[in-house]
This record gives C-alpha cells, structure tokens and sequence, in this order.
C-alpha cells in the first residue's frame, strides 16, 4: 500500500470536514484546515506538497484572519457587548439540540434578539443592531468559507503536482 495515497486520502476528508467546519462550527474550519495542509505537505515531503501546503495555509491564515475582522468590525460598530454574544452562543448550543441543524442558527440569531432586546428595551433597535451584527457574521462566515475552499483547490494542484512528477 502506497501511504502517500492513504495520507492525500485522508487529508482530502479531513479539508473537507474543515471547509464544513467553516459554515457549521462543529469544529474549528481554517485551522483544521492549516493543520491538515501542512500535516500533508510534511507528510508527502516533495517541493510540491511543501509549496501548495504552505500556500493553501496561507490562504486559510487570511480567511480566518479576515472573518475575524469583519465579525469583530460590525460587532464594534453596533456596540455589540461580550454578554449579548454569550447569551447569543449559549442559546445556539440549545437551539442545536432542539431544532437539529437548524437550531444552532436560529438560537443565534434568538439570543442575540433577546439579549439586545434585554439591553436597549426597544424592540426596533434589537432588532437593527441583531440584524447588522448577523449580516457582519455571515459576511465572516462566508469569507472564511471561501478561502478555506480556495485552500482546498490549492491542495488539489498540490496533490495532482505530486503524483504526476
């Protein structure tokens, strides 16, 4: 049995259960993803697996970079406390047991309204700045996303580089 190809095997689930991570946070995605990239390249050791390991790491160091910053730039502007973020985590780990799938984005989405609600006392105002603040999430969300799969094609040159040379 050839291990590169048992190793490539496995690191190509691993990303994609990473790329999945992203949208679904049941594990963390970009640094599964980094991790399985470099974990590969070290692996396989060629100048190809090395070049898109480090490469597509890159790539996913900056998603994950830049959806932080977009998450964490629209939860400043809207003035968003670390207590409303809490109740809003804590609600979409009960959501997730009660609405299966579902339920982790929608008790989000509810805790957040709730505890902004519980904050400001006018429904109009929880309602703008929980809208704002998931639009800054989802926008971080899909950036990570994007970059993780970007990662993912850079691999698959990697991988198409290292077993036809």
């Amino acid at each position: 049995m050839d291990w590169d190809i048992v190793v490539t095997v496995v690191a190509g689930i691993v990303l994609a259960v990473a790329a999945v991570g992203t949208v679904y946070p049941v594990l963390p995605g970009s640094p599964v993803a980094i991790a399985a990239l470099v974990a590969w390249a070290w692996f396989l050791g060629s100048g190809a697996s090395w070049t898109a390991g480090i490469v597509g790491a890159l790539v996913a160091v900056a998603g994950w970079s830049a959806s932080a910053v977009l998450t964490g730039r629209k939860l400043k502007q809207q003035q968003i406390p670390k207590g409303s973020i809490a109740v809003a985590v804590v609600c979409s780990v009960i959501g997730m047991f009660v609405l299966p799938f579902f339920g982790l984005f929608v008790g989000f989405g509810a805790g957040l309204l709730a505890s902004e609600y519980a904050r400001r006392h006018d429904f109009r105002a929880a309602v703008a700045s929980s809208v704002e603040t998931l639009k800054g999430t989802g926008m971080g969300i899909l950036v990570e996303f994007g970059m993780v799969c970007l990662a993912c094609s850079v691999w698959t040159v990697g991988v198409i580089a290292h077993f036809s040379g």
